[in-house]
């Protein structure tokens, strides 16, 4: 039985602890917060209650396969899983809407002929098919298994299946995610709908990889799911299990460095709650933490990042969240998510990706309108949650809050008027959650594009010192965060001949 101390308590971590301490091993977790969760948190007043990160569950299968790895009682038994329909309602910037349904592409088809006419349907289905030889070609490489030690060949590779385009005498192929809409969708609202995946992920879709097309295939083939109280509720399930699991967790502990010894890691350094200069013994670290913030802890001027392997993505944007509390219950029948699009796309991305960033003149806004009742007071208020992709580090003024719920209107009509109060969590509050710099938040792992949105192994340049979470390989987001806690769990349990599970 070897000890394990693991970094942080995000969803990443967890997954790893649990995992780990199923196999016998001696798990304990610190974090530098009173709770746990990571980015996965709840904000709570008045008797209304708001998820602050993620607000749906996309590929659930990541979780139902740690709940069943790690003990009799499924996840099922332990959150109440909703699968969302329609997955999305969108509406565009000249005026027209779509609501697609869940995890149906023959009802995907059907939904935007009827919308937008022109054979719009019959575009975007090939688009899925092929989506789907992307998703194929890169499922295993780049979330079951260990990055490969010749990752440039994930780097180089682009594996969607892009359709020759003639454009000015010449036969191109999308190369990135825009092109594909340019070239293929051929359709500046199915374009829209295409590149709004990718920006949620904080992604520029003019320089995402092609292979970005695996985001929207990712919902449509496994279904778009939200957890009965929130997700925070999800947080909760895996935090619980891991006690079951007789994971120990100790909270306000801050670590301060990552003791080396004969040449490996042997342990963690703790400061402030756990006591100055507090060394904890172990015989492999976890560490579920931001890059910038492994590496000052690492011994002397060691690095943690493999020698010639892919360092963090940089300059990847943050999240700004508004919670508004309304008086009015929520209409019977009305979309859980409405993505509202601008009408300058280019413009927005101008604003997110260029030199001058900061918030767009008008935002894409994704509006979240849980139908539960455990996040209200009673059905005569309604709990709305709006998310908008901002530059990392950006600091808002009332007045451009105003202008992303002002844009929400477009999905509510007289939002505004309903309004009792609103909760403003801005990339500071991430990053004071997280450890993040600016409150960046990752993006999943992708193929091609020279390896800009490939993330480091979750082996290091130190042995005993490994990493989970969004910020390792394979990547961010919440089914990406569970797959980074088993391929951590099967390096320590198999050794470096793991190869992930079959």
């Amino acid at each position: 039985m070897a000890r394990i101390a693991v970094i942080g308590a995000g969803m990443g971590a967890m997954a790893a602890a649990a995992r780990l301490a199923v196999a016998g091993h001696r798990v304990v977790v610190y974090e530098r917060t009173e709770t746990y969760g990571g980015a996965v948190r709840r904000f709570s007043r008045d008797g209304f209650s708001f998820d602050t990160g993620p607000g749906l569950l996309p590929l659930p299968a990541v979780y139902r396969d740690l709940f069943v790895k790690t003990g009799r009682e499924p996840l099922e038994s332990c959150v109440e899983l909703v699968q969302v329909d329609p997955s999305a309602r969108h509406l565009f910037a000249d005026g027209t809407e779509a609501a697609l349904p869940n995890a149906s592409r023959a009802g995907a088809v059907a939904a935007l002929d009827a919308a937008l006419g022109g054979g719009a349907g019959e575009r975007w289905g090939d688009f899925l098919v092929r989506a789907r030889e992307a998703w194929d070609r890169t499922r295993r490489p780049l979330l079951e298994e260990p990055l490969w030690p010749n990752w440039e060949v994930l780097a180089e590779r682009e594996p969607y299946p892009s359709v020759p385009h003639r454009r000015l005498l010449r036969t191109r192929r999308a190369v990135t995610l825009a092109e594909i809409g340019a070239f293929e969708l051929r359709d500046a609202r199915l374009a829209a709908l295409l590149e709004s995946h990718a920006l949620a992920y904080g992604l520029d879709p003019r320089t995402a990889p092609a292979s970005a097309a695996v985001l929207p295939y990712l919902e449509h083939a496994f279904g778009t799911w939200y957890v009965r109280g929130g997700m925070r509720e999800l947080a909760r399930a895996l935090h619980e299990r891991c006690l079951t699991r007789k994971v120990e967790f100790v909270f306000g502990a801050e670590v301060t460095g990552i003791v080396e010894k004969d040449g490996r890691a042997a342990g963690v350094e703790l400061a402030g709650g756990a006591g100055q200069g507090t060394v904890a013994e172990a015989d492999q670290v976890v560490a579920g933490v931001a890059p910038a913030v492994l590496d000052r802890l690492m011994p002397g001027t060691a690095s943690a990042r493999e020698p010639g392997g892919v360092a963090a993505p940089q300059g990847l944007p943050a999240r700004l969240t508004v919670l508004l509390a309304l008086r009015g219950g929520r209409p019977e029948g009305c979309a859980h998510r409405t993505v509202v699009h601008p009408a300058d796309r280019d413009a927005e991305l101008d604003r997110l990706f260029g030199p001058d960033t900061g918030l767009p003149a008008t935002p894409t806004v994704t509006v979240l309108r849980p139908d539960d009742p455990a996040l209200v007071p009673d059905p005569a208020h309604e709990a709305v949650t709006l998310s908008v992709t901002v530059p990392a580090g950006l600091e808002l003024s009332a007045a451009e809050v105003d202008r992303v719920v002002e844009a929400a209107e477009r999905a509510i009509p007289g939002l505004r008027e309903r309004v009792l109060w609103r909760e403003v969590r801005t990339p500071g509050h991430i990053a004071e959650e997280t450890g993040a710099p600016g409150g960046a938040v990752p993006a999943p792992a992708l193929a091609a594009g020279g390896g800009r949105l490939l993330h480091p192994s979750n082996t290091t340049a130190l042995p005993g010192l490994l990493t989970a979470g969004g910020w390792s390989h394979p990547g961010g987001g919440l089914p990406h965060a569970g797959m980074s806690g088993a391929l951590v769990s099967g390096l320590i349990v198999e050794g470096p001949g793991f190869r992930g599970s079959q």
